[in-house]
């Protein structure tokens, strides 16, 4: 049997202060009595005695985190002692031959939780900063860079959950609780896109579920897409309006040369009613309509970012509703402001009489607080109060890049519940198409 001695030295950083030996003992038991003060006392650091209790000298030594030990590891283990009364983060040692490949074993688990630490806290500080910047009002939320990060805060509660894992693995107790703090808020911000608040009547669901649009009820299927400057297919468009019985369709980016190809198309036969307008005679945005469009305007809003088109539409029960057609500023360098302001101009008509649903791509998230500005205490976004899930529509055009941020709005008024909102594909387009259900109810 091979004799060997296994013992601590405690001590803090790298100056020791005592032995603690368990005295002569078989290797089996020198090696389970090593782990076992390891894993009971946080030792931090492993150096690897050889020779004699006369004359011993250190081969190597490697840092280390902590070590697992199963549970059959550790029974029959007895007569080692350690100090309890002090903070022992110190320093472990075998004395003995044929000791080196445990340490090294020890010292290389530890390692490996060294790294998933630096995972952990690296995972974590991003969740963290993500929803800081989620939580800062629009003045400072339109700082530079700040609107880019914030459009993809919902993927950073995987984030926040992939550094709670790796803290828990690695024992990093506070990064933990900072993950687990960030996941809760950032889970809780992000809970409705799952859960549905309100949902459609069954009434509804029949009338807009039919095989042709039924103009004379108090619902409607819309739909709004970014053409890209007029790059969008126009056939599949009206495919689209054909086949989801769309009775208002809000375009933003057309080109008179898209326009005259959706007209080709035929979307006439569908949408005969329309106003069209461009601020600079080259893009310009778009309502298409079944029913006739009362008090149409080529500018609704008056901001500096674009014409944006208006139309009032007739319901059911004397109930109308204005749509427009909303595009706004996209966040890029030198254009930040600007990305802000034209927000501030879509809410200013929070504060209009008569109700409006407002179609389009608002180049902001439910995460932008300029966005939930625009809602305020009036208005509400489609898909954050159906609960049928995130709706990205941006990019579309990247082929190894999903969709990630959804820009893409169908805001409605009070009174009005909204339903059956999914994203459809465009070809030629770098936005994905927004197709939701509205009802019209009494105005409160």
């Amino acid at each position: 049997m091979s004799i060997v001695h296994a013992g601590v030295l405690v001590g803090t950083l790298c100056r020791p202060s005592a032995v603690i030996d368990s005295g002569p003992a078989d290797r089996s038991t020198a090696v389970l009595g090593l782990a076992t003060l390891i894993e009971r006392n946080r030792i931090r650091w492993v150096g690897v005695m050889s020779g004699n209790e006369d004359a011993c000298r250190l081969d190597v030594a490697a840092p280390v985190w902590s070590a697992s030990v199963p549970r059959s590891a550790r029974a029959g283990i007895g007569g080692i002692r350690h100090d309890r009364t002090g903070s022992l983060i110190g320093k472990a040692m075998v004395v003995g031959s044929g000791s080196r490949e445990v340490a090294m074993s020890v010292a290389s688990s530890g390692r490996r939780h060294r790294v998933l630490g630096v995972f952990a806290g690296l995972a974590t500080l991003a969740s963290l900063l993500v929803a800081v910047a989620r939580a800062l009002p629009a003045s400072i939320q339109s700082l530079p860079y700040v609107p880019v990060v914030v459009s993809v805060a919902p993927w950073f509660v995987v984030v926040g959950l992939i550094g709670l894992i790796l803290a828990l693995i690695s024992q990093r107790w506070f990064v933990a609780l900072v993950a687990l703090c960030c996941v809760v808020v950032q889970g809780y911000w992000q809970y409705p896109f799952i859960h549905q608040s309100v949902s459609l009547s069954a009434s509804t669901v029949q009338a807009v579920g039919g095989s042709s649009v039924n103009t004379d009820d108090d619902a409607a299927r819309v739909m709004t897409a970014n053409v890209y400057k007029g790059r969008a297919d126009a056939e599949s468009i009206v495919d689209i309006v054909r086949d989801q019985r769309v009775e208002v369709l809000a375009l933003q980016e057309t080109t008179p040369a898209f326009v005259k190809a959706l007209k080709k198309a035929g979307i006439e036969s569908y949408l005969p009613y329309s106003v069209v307008s461009s601020a600079d005679g080259k893009y310009g945005n778009g309502l298409w309509s079944a029913t006739s469009l009362k008090n149409p305007v080529d500018d609704e809003v008056d901001s500096l970012s674009s014409f944006m088109p208006a139309g009032t539409v007739a319901f059911a029960g004397g109930r109308s509703v204005r749509f427009v057609s909303v595009h706004t500023t996209s966040p890029k360098p030198g254009r930040w402001d600007m990305w802000r302001t034209s927000l501030e101009d879509v809410a200013r008509l929070g504060s209009k009489t008569g109700r409006y649903i407002l179609m389009g791509d608002f180049n902001s998230t439910i995460d932008h607080s300029p966005f939930r500005d625009v809602l305020g205490s009036r208005f509400s976004d489609a898909a954050y109060e159906s609960g049928h899930g995130f709706t990205f529509t941006w990019p579309a055009d990247r082929q190894w890049v999903p969709s990630f941020s959804g820009i893409d709005h169908v805001v409605v008024d009070k009174g009005i519940v909204t339903g059956q909102v999914s994203v459809v594909s465009i070809p030629g387009s770098d936005h994905k198409g927004l197709v939701a259900t509205v009802q019209i109810g009494a105005q409160s």
